[in-house]
């Protein structure tokens, strides 16, 4: 299959930009002219590029997925839902992605290997999901928990973007106040010593610093960008990514409070797969998957280890000293009860609302730090500057 992204003109002489996949140059040309439409301008690209140009954001999904779990439940066949949903895109890239899975499904492909061609645009939980919903015949209902699944996920991004808008908005004034202070306030204060050698230590410091800032800032710039590629760099590298991940959990203060979030998607994620049928191991492997924490996906192998070799769940899981033991618990009381999916799915609820709490006790404790922090940049200006005010002072009330 080959992608062509192309310039049109439709019937109002509107200019259409987007992508179509085809087997040729003929059958592009062809789905072209099926939508009235004017090639301008066309290239051509491998199918491989094609599946990197667009990537479907959890607020995409949970539209697409809630569509389709409606047209599906109403009665309408999944080659016409798909067909429906296509006209629903704003985004041509998107348009053009759902149009081949269109095509390929019409031609009785099935639709998790139709999206499985495009994994670069899906992410593989969706697939397995739809692969799950297509075996036991239950497509609308897994679409369902899926449009939940996804709409939850961008809730808990929402509240996350949410609540770090306040102390981004007090990082950006530190940083401006400490900018203002070392670059404007401190030379004029300074200016006052008719002797630099007779400046008090912290002065010099305070000095030191702001005629810094005034003339090699770019020092600083390059040392922040360095930092900021250093730090991308370092956290690519397996052993390193390891202990950050390992760190974030276990972290003082704010690793109980990360467990928390993690626990809450690990809880809905394995709901989802179990409910639907999946094989247990394979809902581990998926739903550890899903958090991208290095360190525990490697714990997670251990799991599923035991788990094949006939080890309990709870057990297992216990054994990993990841999650609570509250959690391991309810675990537990679902495989003695023979009830887990849906034991899971209620411990889902309790640790989602847990996260959005967690959350804001995560931007809680960065609020105080950023405020100390500026205070003591300030009161630092205060102190250098605070002798030259007072020999200032003095040589008024002399005169």
């Amino acid at each position: 299959m080959k992608s062509f992204s192309y310039v049109a003109q439709d019937a109002r002489n509107k200019q259409v930009k987007g992508v179509i996949s085809a087997e040729s140059e003929q059958e592009f040309l062809k789905k072209i002219k099926e939508q009235g439409l004017y090639v301008k301008d066309y290239r051509e690209s491998d199918s491989d590029n094609s599946k990197s140009l667009y990537k479907f954001s959890v607020k995409e999904l949970a539209f697409c997925c809630r569509q389709l779990s409606a047209m599906l439940t109403s009665g309408l066949t999944l080659v016409k839902s798909i067909d429906i949903l296509v006209k629903e895109q704003e985004s041509e890239k998107a348009r053009a992605i759902w149009q081949d899975i269109y095509e390929n499904v019409q031609k009785g492909e099935s639709f998790s290997n139709a999206l499985e061609a495009h994994a670069g645009s899906f992410p593989e939980f969706l697939i397995s999901m739809v692969g799950a919903g297509e075996s036991s015949g239950s497509l609308d209902v897994i679409m369902q928990r899926m449009s939940d699944h996804y709409n939850k996920e961008n809730k808990l991004k929402n509240t996350i973007k949410g609540a770090m808008i306040y102390p981004i908005i007090l990082l950006v004034l530190c940083v401006v106040i400490v900018i203002f202070l070392f670059t404007f306030i401190m030379p004029t204060f300074i200016g006052m010593y008719d002797d630099p050698s007779k400046m008090p230590a912290l002065t010099k410091i305070m000095a030191a610093i702001s005629d810094f800032l005034r003339y090699k800032w770019y020092i600083l710039v390059i040392l922040v960008v360095a930092a900021f590629f250093g730090i991308r760099y370092a956290l690519k590298v397996p052993n390193l990514r390891l202990k950050f991940d390992r760190f974030l959990i276990k972290g003082p203060g704010f690793g109980p409070l990360v467990t928390k979030i993690y626990t809450g998607r690990f809880a809905r994620t394995l709901s989802s797969l179990y409910s639907s049928g999946i094989p247990m191991v394979e809902c581990l492997e998926r739903s550890s998957a899903i958090l991208g924490n290095r360190y525990i996906d490697e714990k997670f192998v251990e799991v599923v280890d035991e788990v094949k070799q006939g080890e309990t769940l709870s057990a297992a899981i216990t054994r990993t000293e990841i999650f609570e033991p509250m959690f391991c618990s309810v675990i537990f009381v679902g495989e003695e009860s023979g009830a887990l999916d849906s034991i899971l799915e209620k411990t889902s609820e309790y640790y989602e609302e847990e996260s959005e709490a967690a959350v804001q006790r995560l931007v809680g404790m960065i609020e105080p730090i950023l405020i100390i922090f500026m205070g003591v940049i300030i009161g630092m200006v205060v102190m250098g500057i605070y002798p030259a005010m007072y020999g200032s002072f003095e040589s008024i009330e002399n005169e």
